[in-house]
């Protein structure tokens, strides 16, 4: 969020994703890597920890890490929230400006991420290492695509325009922008206050039309 999500669980007409036990069971595993990695990098490092000691804390093989996570880079990018914000996205009012829905669904998204511990400290982790880790960063402009292309299918289905159309493509790649830029102003202060009250404010700039 955005981040590069592996699976989208299907969603039911009020737009709560119902997830079946199989892929439950995937997003665990995932789970257990990347809490694993990111105990092991706070330990150790990024670049002194390599995928088979991430599998050997997470009590998996290498092979499965790499086919969670083809590159050490995904362990951090990669994350379940997009399936959630876009089944919010859908059951906003059709009615509503798409602005106002994505605003709706990433707030919403976000305070459930923050009230729980758990997702709390795997985002403030993720934040740290795309901050500190210049591989990550890199890596992070493929994931910023994905995120993109789910959001851009969602809203051409709630404006009827083509997924190609350039000012669908400008909205919201301005969006998604703007979010990036909200979570490292956040983690270049030390994460202090609340990343939803920074989001919160950037939300407010790109509704005001970018004046300054």
């Amino acid at each position: 969020m955005p981040a590069r999500t592996t699976a989208a669980p299907t969603t039911a007409s009020s737009g709560t994703p119902k997830i079946g036990l199989r892929e439950r069971k995937k997003i665990q595993t995932r789970q257990a890597i990347r809490r694993a990695a990111y105990r092991l990098f706070d330990e150790q490092g990024y670049d002194a920890t390599p995928v088979d000691r991430i599998a050997e804390a997470a009590d998996v093989s290498p092979s499965t890490v790499f086919r969670y996570f083809p590159t050490k880079e995904d362990i951090v990018l990669t994350d379940e929230y997009d399936p959630l914000i876009e089944a919010a996205i859908r059951a906003r009012p059709a009615d509503e400006s798409p602005l106002q829905a994505i605003r709706y669904a990433f707030l919403e998204s976000l305070r459930a991420i923050c009230e729980d511990p758990q997702e709390r400290a795997d985002l403030s982790a993720r934040t740290k290492l795309l901050r500190d880790v210049p591989a990550v960063r890199a890596r992070s402009m493929e994931s910023a695509s994905a995120t993109g292309r789910i959001l851009v299918g969602v809203l051409a289905e709630r404006t009827g325009r083509p997924v190609d159309d350039l000012e669908l493509r400008i909205f919201t790649g301005a969006v998604l922008g703007a979010f990036q830029e909200a979570t490292m102003h956040w983690s270049e202060h030390d994460q202090q206050g609340e990343l939803l009250d920074v989001v919160e404010r950037t939300l407010d700039v790109l509704e005001r039309g970018l004046t300054l």
